[in-house]
């Protein structure tokens, strides 16, 4: 069958023949995470909004709804009032994507049999379900997630691999998908899970609109690491590390060996090196290392700037001790990582 085409001006926009209008349902309860809720209910709505207006669509790619096991409102974990449209009892009919928030209310919901019952039922009417942060913990007592991988917040995954042995907890990806379950980590990752699903639906273009209406700087795929170095080792206690720790991270190229870095804070080298794996939890080297993959990270995934300057500018001093350094700890070369994770490169 051919597209139909409409003008607009001096453009010619396609009109899909097969425009219809895809449900998503938002599961919320008192006290979880407003931003999981409104984060990915925003990314489908205005690609709703964007379809219809910019691209000629007659009908809303998306209707976006809120369920909890009571309908009306329910207050959030910030102290904030959303209002469920409808209690899940009162929710039939086909769905396109269930949702399912997280947050501290979750320990709560876990006891809702109702809630979990209801998860559980949904698997044959719904094309995908999936968890925003500790939202994966509703998933896993509903049995969903039992034999797949998954994710959640870093905090918790632990704690989920701990409560549910039949899930292969994974602790660094942003999100994770296992047939049609998706799961996703803490908070903000809950949008990256939704562009994605979104670029699924309509493709990188209507996407990438979207996460530039959002202002989102960059589209995190799906296999980036969840949180940075600063926040997977610890900030030391005693001053001078903390001050180092900040310096360090504005100064990749310089000398940044232990003698140097032990003249920085006033200590002989041994003695340093002893302090730091203390306060830190790693050794300098390997700190030092993991920043200037991180910052080498940053600008393959965001630049076109060459391997070699990247790797000078970032401290390396050559590509080929960054494609060690790459090696040891992400298991891919530069060139392979820009591949996957650079927009603009593939675009």
């Amino acid at each position: 069958m051919k597209q139909k085409s409409k003008r607009r001006g001096s453009e010619i926009e396609n009109i899909s023949p097969n425009s219809r209008t895809r449900r998503i349902v938002m599961v919320a309860f008192p006290d979880a995470q407003i931003i999981d809720i409104t984060g990915p209910l925003e990314v489908f709505g205005r690609a709703a909004r964007l379809l219809t207006e910019e691209r000629g669509w007659h009908v809303p790619a998306y209707t976006v709804e809120i369920a909890a096991t009571k309908a009306g409102a329910l207050t959030t974990s910030s102290g904030i009032r959303v209002i469920a449209d409808r209690s899940i009892a009162q929710v039939r009919g086909p769905i396109d994507t269930i949702l399912v928030a997280g947050g501290r209310g979750t320990t709560t919901a876990l006891r809702d049999r109702a809630m979990i019952e209801w998860l559980r039922g949904s698997m044959r009417r719904t094309r995908r379900i999936c968890s925003v942060c500790t939202g994966a913990f509703l998933l896993a007592e509903a049995g969903l997630l039992d034999g797949l991988s998954a994710t959640t917040h870093w905090r918790q995954c632990d704690r989920l691999a701990a409560n549910y042995p039949a899930v292969s907890v994974e602790t660094d990806p942003i999100f994770v998908r296992a047939g049609k379950i998706f799961t996703s980590a803490g908070v903000t990752a809950g949008i990256d899970l939704a562009l994605a699903l979104l670029e699924d639906d309509h493709g990188r273009d209507v996407a990438l609109a979207v996460a530039r209406e959002l202002v989102m700087f960059l589209r995190r795929p799906g296999g980036q690491s969840q949180f940075s170095v600063q926040l997977s080792t610890q900030q030391a206690d005693r001053e001078p590390i903390r001050d180092l720790q900040r310096w360090v991270a504005d100064h990749l190229g310089a000398d940044l060996s232990v003698e140097a870095l032990a003249r920085r804070a006033a200590m002989s080298p041994r003695n340093f090196a002893r302090v730091f794996i203390r306060e830190v939890g790693v050794t300098p080297g390997t700190y030092v290392e993991n920043l200037r993959v991180e910052a080498a990270r940053r600008r393959l995934e965001e630049s076109v700037d060459g391997v070699d300057w990247i790797a000078s500018a970032c401290g390396f001093g050559t590509r080929e001790s960054m494609r060690r350094a790459f090696i040891r700890t992400l298991h891919v070369p530069p060139s392979a990582y820009r591949s996957r994770f650079n927009q603009k490169l593939s675009a």
